[in-house]
């Protein structure tokens, strides 16, 4: 019994999807220049799309009009060049950005937590960023200070404030059972949601501001937000993507992990940091957007299986993509008006989810 303990577990139980494939970088380097492409074009399109239609040629046009060492000769109206770049394309990059941290801080935890339906808002991140940002806009504080936004920055620390909480309190229990850590973060989630009704119901009258953010939304993004979130977000993925081999190891069992060498406890506490400062990020300068960690990485298990080489770069566009088009569906289909990201997620992903609690009663995901 003990020698078989001890062997190294053949290939296919490092990486268990059925049918799974050597990956070559020839192969790799292909899917992720298709979704790249497909990005791209959703992002033109979604650019050009809104009260005023501006063409695909005429936005690829304006685009590469910025590029260094390239000037293109003005054929379009003055005017598309401020709607695209002080109104639409700040928002559309955001929503890049977004979609693509929760995505992949998704796939993560659902590899970390060997739970299909686990999403960024596990150990709560949303509840207590929604905390954070629900205290400055029904307090007296100022929300903006010398010309910058405060409301990112109390979302962000009460996101990362709430995730400690639950961080420190699994650790009581001796390593960092997972099992405790989700627990303590939906005690924590529940904590901080009767905490946000409460002061919603004590506050002023008017709480459209404080729902609208709890709904999540794009309105009134600048190239500003896209550079506060930036520095924060590039780190947490690039950290989630270079440890997506072990993540692979994760779903055999952590015994055979370490057998394998890899410090089990230190790269739970690696990955959980990343993935939760990229969504406490994310959520800072959206508002809570539900789904997207949740319905992304499962789009693209759905193709490539369980591989997290191929499953995090790609549930990144495929996330990206799908908010980018949650917003254009926002921002259209009430014209004038405007609906939170949130809800068109929301009926997106509401259903998916069910699909996916009685595809699980059948197959093993």
């Amino acid at each position: 019994m003990g020698l078989a303990r001890n062997r190294r577990p053949p290939r296919e139980a490092v990486h268990p999807s059925p049918g799974a494939r050597l990956l070559s970088l020839p192969y790799l380097s292909s899917h992720l220049a298709v979704a790249l492409l497909a990005l791209v074009v959703i992002v033109i399109v979604a650019g050009g799309i809104g009260s005023v239609y501006i063409p695909p040629l005429d936005m690829l046009k304006i685009v590469a009009d910025k590029a260094p060492l390239l000037s293109l000769e003005h054929t379009w109206p003055e005017s598309w060049d401020t709607i695209i770049w002080q109104i639409r394309f700040p928002r559309v990059i955001l929503a890049v950005l977004v979609g693509g941290a929760l995505a992949i801080s998704g796939a993560t935890y659902q590899g970390l937590f060997r739970n299909p339906i686990a999403d960024p808002y596990l150990i709560g991140v949303a509840s207590g960023a929604g905390l954070g940002a629900t205290l400055l806009l029904v307090t007296e504080l100022p929300i903006y200070s010398h010309g910058l936004s405060l409301l990112p920055i109390a979302a962000f620390a009460g996101g990362l404030l709430a995730v400690s909480i639950a961080y420190s309190i699994a650790r009581q229990s001796g390593g960092l059972p997972l099992t405790t850590l989700i627990l303590a973060g939906v005690a924590i989630s529940s904590l901080a949601s009767a905490a946000i009704s409460l002061l919603i119901i004590r506050s002023d009258p008017d709480v459209r501001p404080v729902l609208a953010w709890l709904l999540g939304g794009f309105g009134g993004t600048q190239w500003r937000d896209v550079q506060i979130v930036l520095p924060y977000l590039v780190p947490g993925v690039v950290i989630m993507i270079a440890y997506s081999r072990i993540l692979n190891l994760f779903q055999v069992d952590e015994d055979e992990a370490r057998q394998l060498g890899v410090n089990v406890e230190r790269t739970k506490l690696i990955l959980i940091g990343a993935a939760s400062l990229t969504t406490a990020a994310a959520v800072s300068v959206s508002g809570l957007i539900g789904f997207v960690g949740l319905i992304a990485p499962h789009a693209v298990r759905l193709i490539w299986r369980h591989d997290h080489r191929v499953l995090l770069p790609l549930s990144m566009m495929v996330g990206a993509g799908f908010l980018v088009l949650s917003d254009l569906v926002a921002r259209t289909i009430v014209s004038p008006s405007e609906l939170p990201v949130g809800v068109v997620t929301a009926f997106c992903g509401g259903p998916f989810f069910l699909y996916l609690l009685r595809r699980r009663g059948r197959v093993t995901l």
